[in-house]
């Protein structure tokens, strides 16, 4: 069911805003970017009850303080936290410092501070198998080269499922730069 509702997300932004950074450097398969700070809106849950995806899409299509329709954006955000898993929409680049607070229960609105983070770029499908693995890959290239991870692995989503050729999705490390 998860999968469905991120392939609907997913092919309503197709070809829509997606997140600003910048290269800073390039070795092996890594790009280290810099992000400056984001608006987000988050959801996490229980993986058992990961019903995160709805709740963001209602904030989006109007569940907040303004009613307010906000545009799509890429990517989509993923990640484990103590409590079970984390997914995250970035909100369009004009908000700037804040956005509409949510109606929906367990749905935050907040500001990313900037930071550095290593990125490794993968196609076909995620599945947690490739994803393990390019984690992986991703730390080995970072100890090689000095870099120091300071965050959890980020699984980025940039393609709805029925794409089957030049998929995008990223592991993403916070990295002391």
């Amino acid at each position: 069911m998860l999968t469905l509702l991120i392939s609907l997300y997913c092919m309503a932004f197709q070809g829509y805003e997606t997140q600003a950074y910048e290269v800073v450097e390039r070795f092996d398969a890594v790009e280290i970017r810099y992000y400056p700070p984001v608006m987000k809106v988050k959801v996490e849950s229980a993986a058992v009850e990961n019903r995160n995806f709805n709740a963001l899409f209602r904030y989006i299509s109007g569940n907040n303080a303004a009613n307010e329709k906000i545009a799509m954006t890429t990517p989509v955000y993923m990640h484990n936290t103590p409590q079970g898993q984390s997914m995250e929409f970035v909100l369009p680049a004009r908000f700037k410092e804040d956005a509409p607070q949510p109606r929906g229960a367990g749905v935050e609105v907040y500001r990313a501070k900037a930071g550095h983070f290593a990125a490794i770029r993968f196609g076909g499908y995620a599945n947690a198998s490739k994803t393990k693995n390019y984690t992986q890959t991703l730390r080995n290239a970072l100890k090689a080269a000095g870099k120091k991870v300071v965050g959890s692995p980020m699984l980025l989503s940039y393609d709805a499922p029925y794409k089957f050729y030049n998929r995008r999705n990223e592991v993403l490390l916070e990295i002391a730069y």
